[in-house]
This record gives C-alpha cells, structure tokens and sequence, in this order.
C-alpha cells in the first residue's frame, strides 16, 4: 500500500483518494495568500528566537529559507502541488528542501488554523487600504466633474417625476457623500481586521512560552485577539468587509443606472466616452453603455457572496471547521471585483461630456417651479396648505395652455391668488429657483461652490 505523504498522516493507514484530494486542496486558489504566509511566517519564527524556542542558527537558515522561496514565488519559479493541499504546506515543504531540519520547527507553536486566520487579516488589510485609494481617486473624478457644472440646471427627480430645478454638481455630491460613508466603513473596520490571532495554536492556545504581542508588533497589529477560540473560528471581519462592499457597489448601481438614462436618447443628458461602451453586432447606429451596465450587474455577484458567507458561517460549532475553506475564493473575487469596479468607474466619469443644454431643458418642463409659486405665497402670508391647493390649480390651467407658469400672464396668475406680484417671474425661472435654496446642504450655486470646497478639504 502506498505511504500517506501529508504532513498529518501518520493517524492514518490508507492514502487519501484522487478525487479527495481535488475536493480538499485550496492551493489553486489560496496561493495568492503566499506573500503574506511569508511575512508572518518570518514573524512568527523570530518570535520563536527571542523566547528561545528556537536557535538564532535555526532562525537564521529559516529567514534565508523564506526570502528564497519569496523570490521563487514572485518569479513564477516556484512548483506548487496539490498534493500538499494549501499555501502553508507548499511553502513549508519547501522550505525544508532548501534548509533541512531547521524547516520542520517553524510550525512550532501555531498549526494552520491560526496561520491562515493571520494571513487572511495580513491579506485583507491590504485590500482594504487599497480599497479606501481607489474611493479617493473616485472622489476626486468626481469633484472634477461637479466643479465643471455648479451653474448646470438639470430636473431633480421624485419618482422618476420631475420634481425641482437642481445644479448638476449638486446631484454629483450626493454621489461624493455616499461614497464619503463608503469610505469610512472600511476605515472603522480596520481596527477589527487588524488584531492578531496567532498564537491561538489549533484552538487552545499552546504551551510554548511564546510572546504574542512581541509578533503583533512586528506584523503591525494593533492588538491580540483575548479568546483562542475565537481567533482560529472568527471571519466577521470577511463578512463585515463584502457587506461594505456590497453597499458600496449599491451606490455605483444606482450611479449607473442613472448613467444608463442620461446617456439614452431620451434623456441625451451627457455623453459616455466612446472606450467604455459598445456597439450593437447587427444595428450599427448603437453606442450601448456597457460598463455601468456591468457595475450594476455585478452587484448580485457580490451580494451572491456576501449571502454566501453568512450562509457559511451560521450552523458552525466552535472552533475552526473545514467549512471555513470556502470563504476564500468569494472574498477574493469581491475583493477582485471592487478593486477593477472602482478603477474603471474613476476613469469613466473623468471621460463623462455634459450637455447642459439638454440638461436644463428638461428641467423646464414638469412645472419644476411650481413649489416655488407655493412658497412665494406662503412668504405672503397664506398657508401652505392653502398655497398648495392655489398652485395646482394654476398648474392645471397652465397644461390646459400647453405652456409653463413662467409663461402665464401676470392677469392669468392673479385670477388664483390676488397675492401674487410682478416680483412672482423672478421665482419662476430656474436660476431663481436653485438659487433660493441658499442654505448648507442646499442646491444654490453658493452653496455647492461651499460645498465643493469643504469636500476637496476632505481628500486634501
């Protein structure tokens, strides 16, 4: 009978099947974890010298061994067998090749429960800082974009109705505020990606004198996990990170759909850049916009993951289980997915053509102004509620005449209130409108040139 080859095998008195071992191996997609197994690994093995556990010697050949095998993986070089299961066993065993007995004490001390809890967070808190970037570099595209249209008049929409004039660089900061409360979930979650579970061993904790804050401060952590248990069984911080993901690619979904209408014949409010959309294979007039139809597409991908880790997490047992395995390839792919989403989504809205004639427009029909006639005669003196039934019914009379209340005769307006004035046309047009709602959080020209410049304060 051939021998079992793996590292835990000697429980064991037959070999692990073919298909088992292709059911079980994580390496084909955990090997991009190499990097940071190394790092910690590296951590891990001088915290060993310093307690003693280990010799300087064994130490020494231990490092040599790891920058070696570091330099394999990044050169493509390195051999990765499936019969070994996962990272941590392919780079353990080779270290063994390279340095002998010295390889086979690195594992003292931990076991891959804790290990692979320890890269997951060296892993994502790299993600994470990239993650934050990228949000900025968005901001910016953003910004950009907004400060090119403070004066740009467009329809605010309610129910897809016309509603109220609106600077355009007003609607773009809605934007920059949903992705500035995007950005500071990530922020606040770092402190809980970033505490260390190593040391934990399988679950209990070992019986190693080791020093577990001495590898938090070479690894940067900002604190060690309290329960052993809850070291190698936790992935709340996975969770927490695809489901700010998800809201964050909820915000770009909305985003694109609105781009998706903007850029339709209907609307013809701007224009997408040529690089980021597509043609049609049998109507050649198409320009079909693609990219912001794939963002909110990849939405359910990402939420199909978060869903799944929930899902994974929920009948488990303490401590660690074989399940956790599958968290892997999902976060992976959101962290994959929102990392080309943002790149892409920064480089599109830079390209985005405006055409404010369109724009405003548009926002002339609708009887947009008409809760501006409302308001005037409240600041007249009548109720509101009064003032609202007064303005529909001139709104009525006005579509009966196919015109806009700008457009009616002073005679014809007062025939609904003899409150209203000559002073009534100023409020009516759609630069009079924006402007009167002149107030911190409002959309008149100077309040989102204000605006513009405490948001730019925020990335400076």
């Amino acid at each position: 009978m051939k021998k079992n080859s793996k590292k835990w095998s000697e429980r064991f008195s037959e070999p692990t099947s073919e298909i088992v071992k292709r059911f079980t191996a994580s390496v084909t997609f955990d090997q991009r974890l190499a990097m940071v197994d190394i790092e910690g690994s590296l951590a891990h093995a001088e915290m060993l010298k310093k307690q003693k556990i280990i010799s300087a010697s064994d130490f020494k050949s231990i490092a040599k061994g790891l920058n070696q095998i570091q330099k394999e993986i990044q050169s493509g070089k390195f051999k990765w067998s499936i019969d070994l299961e996962d990272v941590h066993l392919n780079i353990e065993k080779r270290l063994t090749d390279i340095v002998g007995e010295p390889g086979k004490k690195l594992h003292t001390g931990r076991s891959r429960n804790d290990q692979v809890a320890t890269d997951m967070r060296l892993w994502l808190r790299e993600v994470v800082d990239k993650t934050i970037a990228q949000i900025e570099t968005l901001q910016r595209a953003t910004l950009t974009l907004a400060g090119e249209h403070v004066m740009t008049i467009m329809p605010g929409l309610t129910h897809l109705q016309i509603a109220q004039p609106i600077s355009f660089a007003h609607h773009l900061l809605a934007y920059f505020e949903m992705l500035e409360r995007d950005k500071a979930r990530f922020q606040d979650s770092y402190k809980r990606i970033n505490t260390l579970p190593l040391g934990a061993a399988a679950l209990a904790g070992t019986s190693y004198p080791i020093d577990r804050a001495y590898v938090a401060k070479l690894l940067k952590f900002d604190s060690v996990m309290a329960n052993s248990i809850d070291a190698v069984s936790d992935r709340d911080f996975l969770i927490e990170f695809n489901f700010s993901v998800s809201l964050l690619m909820t915000h770009l979904s909305r985003w694109s759909e609105e781009l998706i209408m903007w850029s339709s014949p209907f609307f013809g409010f701007i224009e997408i850049s040529d690089g980021f959309c597509t043609g049609s294979s049998i109507m050649p007039q198409k320009k079909n916009p693609d990219v912001p139809e794939l963002v909110r597409g990849k939405v359910a991908r990402v939420n199909g993951h978060l869903v799944a880790l929930l899902t994974l997490m929920k009948g488990q047992p303490l401590a660690y289980n074989k399940d956790n395995q599958e968290d892997k390839e999902p976060i992976f792919d959101v962290a994959d997915t929102i990392s080309d989403t943002l790149n892409i989504y920064a480089e599109m809205v830079a390209g985005i053509t405006v055409s404010k004639e369109s724009m405003e427009a548009a926002a002339f029909k609708g009887y947009s102004t008409a809760t501006d006639l409302a308001d005037y005669l409240v600041k007249k003196g009548m109720p509101f509620r009064e003032a609202h039934g007064v303005v529909a019914k001139a709104v009525k009379y006005a579509i009966a005449q196919g015109c806009d209340l700008s457009e009616l005769e002073l005679k014809a307006l007062q025939k609904f209130s003899p409150l209203i004035e000559q002073s009534i046309f100023q409020c009516l047009t759609l630069k009079g409108s924006v402007q009167s709602r002149n107030h911190f959080g409002g959309t008149s020209f100077t309040s989102v040139k204000s605006a513009l410049k405490k948001a730019h304060q925020k990335l400076a």
